[in-house]
């Protein structure tokens, strides 16, 4: 999971998708990560907000800290979902082949095929823009773990 500083969206949708495939019987069988493409912010915990948030939907992303996405992770993880287009630029700019281009594509593709929609950056604003982001990410999230309860089982 990537957006750009690693303390809002992503780290969210890293503490969902574990959930989501903790309640499917998946615990240990898929390794689920989130990292920045900026390094502003590299080593902190997520946003307070967005502990907050992944809180009272029963999330715990408080143990989490930001880490800057590196080329490596195209070696170390099958699939990559970025937050929004900016992010996907970034990331694909790292890419050394066409293996880690198709392995890279935006989060809410998961949930809505091809729409190619952005998660918004709840940053700049109140507790809606959190909870928005909640709801689209737990939707994504959950196809993703629908998907993998299939492959894996």
């Amino acid at each position: 999971m990537v957006c750009l500083g690693n303390i809002c969206r992503s780290p969210l949708a890293e503490g969902v998708l574990r959930q989501r495939l903790s309640e499917a019987g998946l615990d240990g069988k898929v390794e689920v990560d989130s990292a920045g493409t900026s390094n502003y912010h590299i080593g902190e915990a997520p946003d307070k907000r967005s502990v907050a948030n992944a809180h009272k939907h029963s999330v715990d992303i408080s143990s989490l800290r930001a880490r800057q996405f590196t080329a490596g992770d195209f070696e170390q993880f099958d699939e990559i979902f970025v937050m929004d287009s900016e992010n996907l630029g970034n990331v694909l700019r790292l890419a050394t082949s066409d293996a880690h281009r198709q392995k890279t594509d935006l989060l809410l593709n998961q949930s809505s095929p091809g729409s190619n929609r952005a998660v918004p950056d709840p940053y700049f604003g109140g507790e809606e823009g959190f909870e928005k982001v909640f709801h689209l990410v737990n939707e994504a999230c959950t196809a993703i773990a629908d998907r993998l309860t299939t492959q894996l089982r």
